[in-house]
């Protein structure tokens, strides 16, 4: 049986340690044990990478020590998703505040994945 393929966008890692919202937390370790032990076939952008280098130090080491364990593909913005993210933007989809969130669709779609994983979806639809 294949296993899915996920996308874990910057919030899915970031609620790893998010004791402000424990309920998210504990569903995401939850979801961060099943992803260790295999259950997904997981993947990241560079987009996710780059906002976790904006965190402040002790958080982004954090971060940085949970994708450690856990296999992922990482995905490259190529000129595919670029171009998938702005048709997304001119469509009027998701604004130019939220361009990274495109990024995020766009690495999701050309890569085929089966599911695009967030906790930050209020501005999707």
């Amino acid at each position: 049986m294949r296993k899915l393929k996920i996308y874990l966008d910057t919030s899915v890692i970031s609620h790893l340690d998010a004791p402000d919202t424990p309920d998210k937390q504990a569903d995401t370790l939850q979801l961060w044990e099943e992803i260790k032990a295999g259950l997904y076939d997981v993947y990241i952008s560079d987009v996710v990478i780059e906002e976790i280098e904006k965190n402040v130090e002790e958080k982004k080491e954090r971060l940085t020590n949970y994708l450690a364990e856990i296999d992922y593909t990482r995905i490259s913005i190529i000129d595919d998703i670029r171009k998938y993210a702005a048709e997304l933007n001119k469509l009027g989809i998701l604004s130019d505040k939220h361009i990274a969130d495109c990024l995020h669709i766009g690495a999701a779609v050309v890569s085929d994945c089966d599911m695009l994983l967030s906790w930050n979806f209020k501005h999707l639809w």
